[in-house]
């Protein structure tokens, strides 16, 4: 088989790739490069520049590469941004999508695994969120994954593709430092940022319904997420795969703000107090995914812990920013 990421040269998309040609499957990845890097894809794999919603560079590329299966992670997926371009997100996560899929669909490919999130559920209230856990996002980030995964199911169903949406938790590590997330977006990096710029960390609230007062979320590695796209893909390359899957990839243990920032003071040598500011609107007090279905229907299970996520961040931080 021969697989094409999307998004391939990203922060998950180039851990993917990776991961996938170091277990010996064919891959080449397609990437705008408006946040990817191309020199974080590894020599033998392909990089074609462009985008998921050019219809006919995807053509060409299914064509020239004979490609049979497709790895869909190009997505633009800042929580923030969505609410202010929240026109763009659509256009780019769904239209994307869309483009992509009926070029699939004309190619012939019967393969995929869709890019989800767990911002599909938005903020319930239960104790391990379940992949019955009813969806109700509250931002257009999460809005968009959503109908992202009901147009990847109808397209299956319509055109014979089978198809496992992963929705991923909170990610977080790096294999190596080259290959570490470069934004500053989610709350490792983001309190990699504030040391750096010598200001303590922030807390978001600390009267939460929670053990230590503040907001309780499952982090995992990005290895061992890149491992879930490999299993995936190898479940929908066994010949008899068919219909569709939908995964929550996360550890299925919760970590607080306030532990997680414990850990990274740990690491960093910086453990300042963190100044504690108003609760966020719409955060929920805990996030926690149920990976029982992963280990089920893929035999995976995340291997390494939040230190190990901290500490190879913290050299990819270091790598990309400096201390």
């Amino acid at each position: 088989m021969t697989w094409l990421i999307t998004g391939g040269a990203g922060y998950i998309g180039a851990h993917v790739a990776r991961t996938m040609a170091d277990a010996g499957e064919r891959v080449l990845a397609l990437d705008d490069l408006s946040a990817g890097l191309a020199a974080r894809l590894p020599a033998g794999v392909p990089l074609v520049a462009g985008s998921s919603l050019d219809a006919a560079l995807l053509k060409r590329i299914f064509a020239e590469h004979e490609v049979t299966g497709v790895v869909h992670l190009a997505a633009r997926k800042q929580v923030a941004e969505s609410v202010a371009q929240p026109a763009r997100y659509y256009a780019e996560n769904v239209g994307g999508l869309a483009t992509l899929l009926e070029a699939v669909a004309e190619a012939g490919i019967r393969r995929l695994v869709f890019s989800s999130s767990a911002a599909v559920y938005g903020n319930p209230d239960v104790g391990l969120i379940t992949e019955d856990t009813p969806c109700a996002p509250v931002n257009p980030y999460g809005e968009t994954k959503l109908a992202g995964e009901w147009l990847v199911r109808a397209a299956g169903r319509a055109h014979g593709i089978a198809t496992v949406c992963l929705r991923y938790f909170n990610v977080a590590g790096a294999a190596s430092p080259e290959l570490a997330d470069t934004g500053v977006y989610n709350i490792v990096p983001m309190v990699f940022d504030r040391l750096r710029r010598d200001e303590a960390p922030r807390i978001f609230g600390d009267d939460h319904p929670t053990p230590d007062g503040t907001c309780i979320r499952d982090y995992v590695h990005v290895c061992d997420l890149a491992q879930a796209h490999l299993a995936a893909a190898r479940r929908l390359a066994d010949e008899s795969s068919t219909g569709d899957l939908t995964l929550n990839i996360g550890r299925g243990e919760g970590v607080s703000v306030r532990e997680m920032i414990s850990v990274i003071g740990e690491v960093t040598g910086d453990r300042r107090a963190p100044v504690i500011e108003e609760r966020r609107p719409g955060d929920a007090p805990r996030a926690v995914a149920s990976a029982a279905r992963a280990a089920q229907e893929l035999g995976w299970t995340a291997r390494r812990g939040v230190r190990e996520m901290i500490e190879s961040a913290w050299q990819g931080w270091l790598l990309h920013h400096g201390g």
